[in-house]
């Protein structure tokens, strides 16, 4: 089978098997984090703390109206504005897409803002200011959910794919052309 010559450019089947792949992975880490949300607060809201691993690791309902590390509480709507702009982005960077690496970590933040995002909009007090329900806490350092940790495993991802060379319009990391002198 001939290789269709509109993928070097993001377009074609191959273009759209990566944007198919992102939105699976944001697909899944949503419903995960949907999920895990739902049984958390229907399980474990109002009860003392399960423990992990000791009291270092807990599984303990909490509502954060702020960002990480509840930052910012005072500050919700511009929170739900800032996810609302990540998943514009994404969407838009995903008719460009071509590296699959990039398919899967950008996946994994739009499924987290995503996550995030539902619960601003929809838990109260509503008005896009609800709280995000935060569950997962280690203890001294912060109490997240699984949509944080998609987000913070795509941000990791995606400075690494950064650091590589890797860009996630090719498939493989750009080098200067033969006769590119750069800048003059």
């Amino acid at each position: 089978m001939t290789p269709d010559p509109r993928d070097a450019h993001g377009e074609g089947t191959g273009a759209k098997r990566r944007i198919a792949l992102l939105l699976a992975v944001a697909g899944v880490a949503y419903a995960i984090d949907l999920c895990s949300k739902l049984l958390v607060v229907a399980r474990l809201e109002n009860h003392a703390p399960v423990e992990v691993i000791g009291s270092w690791l807990e599984l303990r309902v909490s509502r954060n109206p702020g960002a990480a590390f509840s930052m910012g509480t005072a500050m919700t709507f511009v929170f739900t504005a800032i996810a609302a702009a990540v998943v514009v982005v994404v969407v838009r960077l995903a008719r460009k897409l071509y590296s699959v690496p990039w398919a899967m970590a950008l996946g994994l933040l739009l499924g987290g803002a995503l996550g995030n995002l539902t619960d601003r909009v929809f838990r109260s007090p509503g008005g896009l200011q609800g709280a995000v329900v935060d569950f997962i806490a280690v203890r001294g350092f912060s109490v997240m959910n699984l949509a944080d940790w998609a987000i913070v495993s795509g941000g990791v991802l995606i400075v690494l794919f950064s650091f590589l060379g890797w860009e996630w319009g090719h498939s493989e990391p750009q080098r200067a052309l033969p006769g590119d002198a750069g800048p003059q």
